[in-house]
Parts: C-alpha cells; sequence; structure tokens
C-alpha cells in the first residue's frame, strides 16, 4: 500500500485536530452548563426555536430539529462547522437543522459577522453567507481589527444589492433581530458555543457518536 501523499496527510490532520477542537468544546459546554443548570431548567424552552429562527434545512415529515446556539469567530464552532455540514447530508429530510446567533463579547468581530449574515438573510442568503463565514473564519477570526470591510466583500460575492445590504447592516432592526437570539440563549442558560437543542432539551455529549445516537434516539421516538 502506498504511504499517503503530504497534502493528504495535512488534510486528514487538519480533519482530526478540527474534530478534537469539537469534543473539547462540547465537553466544555458541558461543564459549563453545570454552572448553569438551575437557570436552564427554570427557562422556557419554548424559546428555543422561534417562528423567524434561521432554519438551514426543514424536514417537513418530522418532528425533530437540532437548534445550535453559534458564535461565527469562535474557534470551536468553526471546528464543528464540517460535523453539522455531514450531520445535515445524513439526515436530509429527517431533522430540521437551526442556526441562532450568539456572538460572544470578547470576539472582536462576532457581532460584525452575525450582522453581515442577518443582512445576508435579508436577501434569502443566510445559508450562503453563514458558510462563507466559516470557510474563511481563520483569515479573519481574532483579529482586533474590524473585519466588516470584509465581510462586505462576501456580500458583493453573492450578488447582493449592495444599496440595501449597507442599509440593513447598519440598521437596528438587524440588530434587534441578533440580540433577540442572544437574549433567548441567555435565558436558555447558553454561556458558550456551540451550544445545542435537540427537540429543546440542550444536548449533553462527549463524542461525535453520542450525538449520532442522540439523534437516532430522537428519530426512533
Amino acid at each position: 500500500m502506498k504511504n499517503m501523499s503530504r497534502p493528504n496527510q495535512i488534510t486528514a490532520l487538519t480533519v482530526g485536530v478540527a474534530f478534537l477542537a469539537f469534543i473539547a468544546a462540547i465537553v466544555y459546554g458541558i461543564v459549563a452548563a453545570g454552572n448553569d443548570r438551575a437557570r436552564a431548567e427554570s427557562a422556557d424552552t419554548s424559546i428555543v426555536l422561534r417562528d423567524d429562527s434561521h432554519r438551514l434545512d426543514t424536514a417537513e415529515h418530522s418532528n425533530v430539529t437540532l437548534v445550535e446556539f453559534l458564535d461565527f469567530e469562535c474557534e470551536a464552532c468553526g471546528a464543528a462547522y464540517p460535523f453539522i455540514e455531514q450531520l445535515r447530508e445524513q439526515y436530509a429530510g429527517q431533522v430540521t437543522f437551526v442556526a441562532r446567533y450568539f456572538p460572544i463579547p470578547s470576539h472582536r468581530n462576532a457581532l460584525n459577522a452575525a450582522y453581515a449574515v442577518e443582512s445576508a438573510a435579508r436577501q434569502d442568503k443566510f445559508e450562503e453567507m453563514y458558510q462563507r463565514m466559516f470557510q474563511t473564519q481563520t483569515e479573519w477570526g481574532e483579529s482586533q481589527d474590524s473585519k466588516a470591510a470584509l465581510f462586505r466583500t462576501f456580500a458583493e460575492d453573492l450578488g447582493l444589492d449592495m444599496k440595501q445590504y449597507d442599509a440593513d447592516v447598519a440598521s437596528e432592526s438587524v440588530k434587534t433581530r441578533v440580540q433577540k437570539d442572544i437574549d433567548d440563549g441567555t435565558a436558555l442558560g447558553v454561556s458558550g458555543t456551540p451550544t445545542f437543542f435537540l427537540n429543546g432539551e440542550k444536548l449533553e455529549v462527549t463524542s461525535t457518536a453520542d450525538f449520532h445516537r442522540a439523534i437516532e434516539s430522537a428519530l426512533a421516538n
């Protein structure tokens, strides 16, 4: 058997590191969730999913829903992104996937990214901008300079009406929409990202296998 080429080795290593980061984030989320458990248990779980929450996929004949509170600048969310895309492909038509904003205050461009994605959503390009943010995260994440201008080029690349985009990204309406997700997440006890809810309940797993088992169990029930 031939040895794996160096580019393939690098790709495999990158994917492996990303999955380890994702699992570490899940474990961290469980520990952090312990500090907010009482608050989460007393929260109104009906706010996990709103009518205007952004659905990446909708399962017409299934009531299984996975909601992710995320931060586009969060490295753990970036690591989770390929896995979530795999789940979307695997469970297409069976699970509704929802993305909700939860930008972390310490991330300089987390709000800018959320505003850009929400502005793209106003032109029916939520998923495209959502994907662009995670696909380019390593290029702009952790920067202390505003990346609003870079995000505007993403909007141009997607063919958005830039006059409308510029108005939306600076609008109180977009800010209010993003803040509503933040407020709901806070009320639910979300303290870090990514945080997942499966059918309204906070998902506490320690591996991707646990993730699959939880979904399979929800589908079976």
